[in-house]
């Protein structure tokens, strides 16, 4: 289902179920990479994990490192489809623009009571400028963790400075992709962003809300569904050129 307005409803669609589906696969594969990553370091036991209820399994490096790949193999398959599949079409929205980074602060500002948040489009320019951030941080994570799981696999005599230099990065990157999420969630906590809460579960938000805050995307989709005026067939225009041209001339009226 395309963006469209639902005006019965009062609903407006801004994701299609493709994204959904993109959007959850990486959330739920991303939370489940960060959870067996720290499972893998000796936390389980020192911290009590392990006394959850179904968490008994966090202190067992090899199955917190099997759930790992398979986690990490959704998490990647998901990003590339993403990027082959926009891409292919053409949709850059989410691509950061000229200008953002200002009108991230104004937009920030305005959610603390400072000044007013100007017209927007579907994005917001701090959501493009976090699409790109998180973009880097998981390519990065996928790199070093193709090295890292290569080496364990395949080459366990890999040059110690390549696994070091890939292992340290794949820490880093863990800590920003953690920092990243909490920065997420945290935007979601205000008040002025809860109405997108029901674009991540349904696809769709309150036609009320995005005229208030998105009212450029709300055009965009207005003029996209508006009907196009017709005009007659070439083959029905020159038939009508012809009988114009072969109609005998109305005789003058008499004096």
């Amino acid at each position: 289902m395309s963006e469209k307005i639902l005006a019965e409803k009062n609903l407006i669609v801004r994701h299609r179920r493709i994204e959904l589906i993109e959007h959850w696969a990486i959330a739920i594969s991303g939370l489940a990479l960060l959870v067996t990553g720290i499972f893998e370091l000796p936390v389980a036991k020192r911290y009590y994990i392990i006394t959850v209820p179904g968490l008994g399994w966090s202190a067992d490096f090899i199955t917190s490192l099997y759930i790992h790949y398979a986690a990490a193999l959704v998490f990647t398959a998901a990003g590339i489809f993403h990027l082959v599949y926009h891409g292919l079409r053409g949709e850059r929205g989410l691509m950061p623009q000229k200008g953002d980074t200002a009108a991230s602060i104004v937009v920030i500002k305005s959610l603390f009571g400072f000044g007013k948040e100007p017209p927007m489009h579907k994005y917001l320019p701090e959501q493009r400028l976090a699409y790109a951030g998180m973009v880097f941080i998981m390519l990065m994570l996928v790199i070093s963790g193709l090295v890292k799981t290569y080496k364990n696999i395949y080459a366990p005599d890999m040059s110690l400075p390549v696994v070091l230099t890939a292992t340290w990065v794949h820490n880093i990157f863990f800590i920003l992709f953690f920092l990243a999420f909490l920065s997420h969630m945290g935007a979601i906590a205000l008040r002025p962003n809860w109405p997108m809460i029901r674009g991540i579960f349904t696809g769709s938000v309150r036609l009320d809300y995005a005229r208030h805050r998105h009212p450029l995307w709300v055009e965009e989709v207005e003029k996209a569904a508006a009907p196009r005026p017709t005009c007659a067939a070439p083959e029905e225009a020159a038939q009508m050129t012809e009988v114009v041209q072969e109609s005998p001339p109305e005789p003058p009226e008499p004096a």
